[in-house]
C-alpha cells in the first residue's frame, strides 16, 4: 500500500530504520492487514497533492486531525503523537510564557503544516507574524542566522536535526525551547476520500487495536539509541 509523506526525522525518513518511527508504526498495522507500506518521499505540499489525489497512494502519513482536513480525506486512528515547541535564540528572546508573548516576534513556520487551533487562528488573523518556509532543517538555519526570532518545531525533530551532526556544538547551545504553549497532539493516517479510501481507514483503524503501538514506539527510540540530547529550556 502506497503513502506519501516528507523527510520528517526521526518519524519519517529513508535513513533510519523502517524509514522512521512513524513507519515502523505504519508498517506494523499494514502486515497485520496483509499489507506492505511504500513510502515516497516529497516536500510537504507535494506530498499532499499527491497522497490525496493521484490513485498510486492510499493517503498522506502522518498528519494532525483537524476541522479542515477533515474534509479532505478519511482519519485513521492515532499512529503516536507530535509535541510542537517554540525555538528561540536565547540570547536574543525572552522566554514566552503566554500566547500573548509571541505578538511582535517574527515567527519560522512550514508551508502546509497546522500548528494547533490557537496559533493557527492567531496567524490567520494577523495577530502573530509569520514567515513560512519549505521545511523545519531550512527554518532553523534561519534561525541561527538570525532571519526571525523564533520558529515552531515539533520536539524530537528539533532534538534529532541538532544531534545530527551538522550543528556545532556552539549552535546547539544557542537554542532553547518554550514547551508549554502547546498541546501534545495525535497524528493519523489520511486516507484519500473515496469508497476505497473508507474502506481502507475502517481496516487500518481495526487491524491497529491488536497492535501494540506503545510497545513498538519504547522498542524503537531504544534501538536508534536516544541519543540525542533536549536543546535547552526557559
Amino acid at each position: 500500500m502506497h503513502f506519501a509523506t516528507e523527510e520528517w526525522p526521526p518519524f519519517f525518513s529513508r535513513a533510519l530504520p523502517d524509514n522512521g518511527l512513524t513507519g515502523a508504526l505504519l508498517g506494523s498495522v499494514l502486515e497485520r492487514m496483509g499489507y506492505v507500506a511504500s513510502i515516497d518521499f516529497f516536500p510537504w505540499k507535494r506530498a499532499l497533492d499527491y497522497g490525496l489525489h493521484n490513485p498510486r497512494y492510499a493517503g498522506v502519513v502522518a498528519m494532525f486531525r483537524t476541522p479542515e482536513r477533515e474534509k479532505l480525506c478519511y482519519f485513521s486512528s492515532a499512529v503516536g503523537s507530535r509535541q510542537s515547541v517554540i525555538a528561540y535564540l536565547k540570547a536574543e528572546v525572552a522566554p514566552a510564557e503566554t500566547w500573548a508573548d509571541l505578538k511582535g516576534i517574527r515567527i519560522g513556520t512550514v508551508a502546509g503544516y497546522s500548528n494547533g487551533e490557537q496559533f493557527d487562528d492567531m496567524a490567520r488573523s494577523g495577530q502573530l507574524s509569520v514567515e513560512e518556509g519549505v521545511n523545519d532543517e531550512t527554518n532553523l538555519r534561519k534561525l541561527l542566522n538570525r532571519r526571525f526570532n523564533a520558529m515552531v518545531i515539533e520536539k524530537r525533530m528539533l532534538r534529532y536535526l541538532l544531534a545530527s551532526g551538522r550543528y556545532t556544538q556552539a549552535e546547539r547551545e544557542r537554542i532553547a525551547i518554550a514547551e508549554h504553549l502547546f498541546k501534545e497532539r495525535s497524528v493519523h493516517v489520511c486516507f484519500q476520500r473515496t469508497p476505497d479510501g473508507l474502506k481502507r481507514q475502517q481496516a487500518f483503524s481495526e487491524a491497529a487495536r491488536e497492535v501494540d503501538l506503545a510497545r513498538i514506539e519504547r522498542d524503537y527510540w531504544r534501538s536508534i539509541g536516544e541519543e540525542t540530547q533536549p536543546a535547552a529550556r526557559r
